[in-house]
């Protein structure tokens, strides 16, 4: 066993301890402010205010180009295909919405039917990126009163399949 004494470390300058301690608390506000931008986009993102189409441009949330969510019905004799992109109005309430949504929709989407769409108001018309059906038992379950006004909106439309 050897009991030679080691030798002594130079003792670390108190700068250097200081720098080591600020490394870690450096890191972790990096990670902090890192995660609060994520969260901060991603709740920016999630949050569309759902208008019906009477609503929008008179309702709080419902008006310049933010986000939103649209409701209303596709208005008979009004959908068209244009070069790959669907055009078509939306109507609620007596009040009319024209909607332009690239690509074709499909699914079980055709005129007379309740529909929300996802998009911004650019020049008046409204941009969408995306369309939802109003047919699921879930949609009927969560959204009960919006789906009754809808269905009275509809019942003047023919839905007779083209």
């Amino acid at each position: 066993m050897d009991l030679t004494p080691r030798p002594i470390a130079a003792p670390e300058s108190r700068a250097q301890r200081q720098r080591r301690r600020w490394i870690p608390v450096a890191i972790v506000a990096l990670a902090l402010a890192a995660g609060g931008i994520v969260v901060t986009q991603f709740l920016t993102s999630a949050i569309d205010y759902y208008c019906n189409v009477d609503e929008v441009g008179l309702r709080e949330g419902c008006v310049g180009q933010r986000r939103i969510r649209v409701q209303g019905n596709v208005l008979e004799n009004s959908l068209q295909q244009v070069d790959g992109v669907t055009l078509f109005a939306l109507s609620f309430n007596d009040k009319t919405l024209q909607v332009r949504y690239q690509g074709d929709p499909g699914g079980v989407f055709q005129e007379c039917i309740p529909v929300v769409a996802h998009g911004r108001i650019i020049n008046g018309i409204f941009d969408s990126d995306r369309i939802e059906v109003k047919h699921t038992n879930q949609y009927v379950e969560k959204n009960k009163s919006r789906f009754d006004e809808a269905t009275n909106e509809t019942a003047a439309c023919s839905q007779s399949p083209e």
